[in-house]
C-alpha cells in the first residue's frame, strides 16, 4: 500500500510561527491546479505496481480550494492510480473556510477525514500566532463539522507565550467537548525567518519556556489517555480505528509521492523534493517536465531515519530489524548508543524493542540524534 501527499500551496495570510512553503497570493491557483493534475499524470508509472490507500491534501491550507477543484484533482488519481476501494482522503482545513455549505460539498465528495487547524480556543492566542479565523469560527466549524463527519482530527498548539497550565487544559477539555476521534498536538517552535523569530529577538515577546511546553506536554497526554486515546506518535493521539493512515504510513516507512511544490515522496530507496518556488514548479510543468531533485539513500541515512520515526511511535526500533536489514555493526552500535538513555530511564526494550519510556517522551527528538550514525558508506 503507498498514498499520495499533495501540497496546496496557498494561504490566506502567513501565521507568525510558520515556515512551510506558501503564498498568500491566489492569482495563480488555477494554473497550480492544473500544475498538479499534470505532475499526476506524469508520475502515474512510478506507482504502476502501487495500491493507493490514502490521500493527503496539506499545505499552506487546501480548504481555500472549491471543493469543485479538490475534486478536480481526484478525478486525475482516480484516472491514473489504482485506488483501494475505501482510501483515506484528508483534507487540512481552517475553521474560517469550513462554512456550512463548504461542509455540505465537502461531505458530498470523497474526501472523509477532515484535519481542522484550530490550534487554540483562544481570541488572544489567535492573534498571537496571526491565524485566519476567530474563536467563533473554531466552535462553529467544529459543530458542524461534527455533525458530518465521523473522522474528525483538530491541531492544538502548547507552549505559546502566556499559556498557563490552566488555559492549555481548558484548550484540551474544549477540544473532547465535541467528540473528534483524533488530536495533534505540537509544540511551538522558534523557526528562523519567521515573524515569531523577530518578535522574541526585539524584545516584543519572551522566549519561549521549555519547561512550561513539556509539562503542557504531560497534561495532554495524560488526559487523553484518560480518555480512550492512544498516543501512537509523540504529537498525535487517535481512538482505536481512527490512527491518521496517512502520518501512520510515513513512520512505518512505507512509500509516498508527494505532488505540488516543495512536496517530498519516498520509494524505499531514494527522496525525492519538488522546487519550493510556485511560478518554477507550474513553469516546469507546463513544459511536461518534472521539477525534482532526487536524493539516493545511503545505508546510514536509513538507518538514521528508521530510528527518528521508529522512536517516535508506539512501535518504537525492532531490534532484530536493525540486525538483519543494516548489520551487526549497526545493532552492537545502537545497542552502545542505548544503553545511558535505558539506565537513565528514557528507553526500555521490551521484546527486542526499542521503545521511548513515558520519562523520554517529550525527548524522543533529542535521543534519537543521539542514536544515529555519523560517518557516511
Amino acid at each position: 500500500m503507498s498514498g499520495i501527499y499533495i501540497h496546496i500551496p496557498f494561504c490566506k495570510q502567513a501565521c507568525h510561527y510558520c515556515d512551510f512553503h506558501f503564498s498568500t497570493s491566489l492569482g495563480k491557483k488555477e494554473a497550480m491546479i492544473l500544475a498538479l493534475c499534470k505532475e499526476l499524470e506524469l508520475r502515474k508509472e512510478e506507482f504502476k505496481n502501487e495500491q493507493v490507500e490514502t490521500i493527503y491534501f496539506g499545505g499552506g491550507t487546501p480548504s481555500v480550494l472549491e471543493t469543485i477543484e479538490i475534486e478536480q484533482i481526484l478525478n486525475v488519481v482516480y484516472t491514473n492510480y489504482e485506488v483501494t476501494k475505501n482510501p483515506e482522503i484528508t483534507l487540512e482545513a481552517n475553521p474560517d473556510d469550513l462554512t456550512s455549505e463548504k461542509l455540505k460539498q465537502l461531505n458530498a465528495s470523497d474526501i472523509n477525514r477532515l484535519s481542522i487547524g484550530v490550534q487554540s480556543f483562544f481570541e488572544d492566542d489567535l492573534k498571537l500566532m496571526n491565524r485566519a479565523h476567530s474563536s467563533t469560527q473554531a466552535h462553529q466549524s467544529l459543530k458542524e463539522a461534527t455533525a458530518l463527519f465521523d473522522n474528525i482530527s483538530i491541531d492544538l498548539i502548547y507552549g505559546m507565550p502566556n499559556m498557563t497550565r490552566e488555559r492549555w487544559k481548558e484548550n484540551i477539555e474544549t477540544a473532547l467537548s465535541y467528540g473528534v476521534p483524533h488530536i495533534s498536538s505540537y509544540a511551538l517552535t522558534v523557526e528562523p525567518k519567521t515573524a515569531l523569530a523577530s518578535f522574541i529577538k526585539k524584545g516584543k515577546l519572551a522566549p519561549l519556556d521549555e519547561e512550561l511546553a513539556q509539562e503542557h506536554f504531560f497534561i495532554l497526554k495524560e488526559r487523553l489517555e484518560k480518555k480512550g486515546f492512544i498516543g501512537y506518535e509523540v504529537s498525535n493521539y487517535g481512538k482505536p480505528n481512527y490512527f491518521s493512515k496517512n502520518n501512520t504510513a510515513y513512520w512505518l516507512g512505507k512509500i509516498y509521492m508527494g505532488i505540488g511544490p516543495s512536496a517530498h515522496s519516498y520509494d524505499g530507496k531514494n527522496r525525492s523534493w519538488n522546487v519550493a518556488n510556485n511560478p518554477k514548479y507550474i513553469q516546469a510543468l507546463e513544459k511536461e517536465k518534472l521539477p525534482a531533485e532526487i536524493e539516493k539513500l545511503t545505508m546510514v541515512d536509513r538507518y538514521n531515519e528508521y530510528v527518528m520515526t521508529g522512536l517516535r511511535t508506539i512501535w518504537g526500533v525492532s531490534l532484530d530489524r536493525i540486525q538483519t536489514e543494516f548489520g551487526e555493526d549497526y545493532y552492537q552500535y545502537i545497542i552502545h548508543q542505548s544503553k545511558k538513555h535505558i539506565d537513565e530511564g528514557l528507553l526500555v526494550v521490551i521484546k527486542n524493542v526499542l521503545l521511548v519510556t513515558t520519562k523520554g517522551n517529550f525527548l524522543t527528538d533529542g535521543i534519537a540524534s543521539d542514536l544515529f550514525r555519523i560517518t557516511k558508506d
